[in-house]
């Protein structure tokens, strides 16, 4: 029920009526078989619309079904890296992150550095720059590389809109998103074969590992996405 005295009213067809009494705007509606419905009610006069309540409920319901559906894009999938991942095992983990952005999440791919990895921060940034450039066909680079604590990432969202899939064989297509490497050859040997600047990995200091130390190694030993 519209209790106030006066309305700005707009009609059917989207056309202004200009300030109406209520009880003159409500006639109009119903000569024409539809509902007077308030679309700003905040506002000095009101607005009103002149339309199919039933229809202009279902299109408000619509609209929040939609917005419902991109807001999952909010929810992360994580894939997990080492600065010293084997090439092969970088392309079976981006395959992964590229099945994720298909399905219209956003994926944050995070490199964890080990010790005295820390000081060699451009080594992870180039390997997220490296996964970057293997999900293109998938996705884009929403926020650029962060180093929080002892992990850097990025986060990647899916096209908005997607081009259709080629028609390629799984072959083909581990062969475009990866250079071919022999068994056992690191990420680090592809960048600097590419001519990036590459610092050699340190060798871990001869210290017994500590339980807690073990303990990190075997999480980080080809555990899951």
């Amino acid at each position: 029920m519209i209790r106030i005295r006066e309305v700005r009213v707009i009609d059917d067809e989207g056309q202004q009526l200009g300030v109406l009494e209520t009880s003159q705007a409500l006639a109009l509606a119903q000569d024409k078989g539809l509902d007077l419905v308030e679309i700003a009610p905040t506002a000095v006069p009101p607005v009103c619309k002149i339309l199919n309540y039933g229809q202009y409920k279902y299109e408000l319901q619509k609209k929040e079904r939609e917005a419902k559906r991109r807001q999952k894009s909010t929810t992360f999938k994580e894939i997990r890296l080492r600065v010293k991942i084997d090439v092969n095992d970088l392309r079976t983990k981006t395959r992964r992150a590229g099945e994720f952005l298909e399905d219209g999440d956003r994926v944050k791919v995070t490199v964890q550095f080990r010790g005295r990895e820390m000081s060699h921060a451009n080594l992870g940034r180039d390997l997220l720059d490296r996964a970057a450039e293997m999900l293109t066909e998938h996705g884009v680079v929403e926020r650029p590389p962060l180093l929080e604590g002892r992990n850097m990432y990025i986060v990647m969202a899916p096209h908005e809109k997607r081009v259709e899939k080629k028609t390629e064989t799984a072959d083909q297509t581990d062969g475009a998103s990866a250079p071919e490497a022999p068994d056992g050859e690191t990420i680090g040997d592809v960048l600097a074969a590419k001519g990036k600047t590459v610092i050699a990995a340190v060798e871990p200091e001869p210290t017994e590992q500590t339980p807690d130390a073990k303990d990190e190694d075997a999480q980080g030993n080809g555990q899951a996405l």
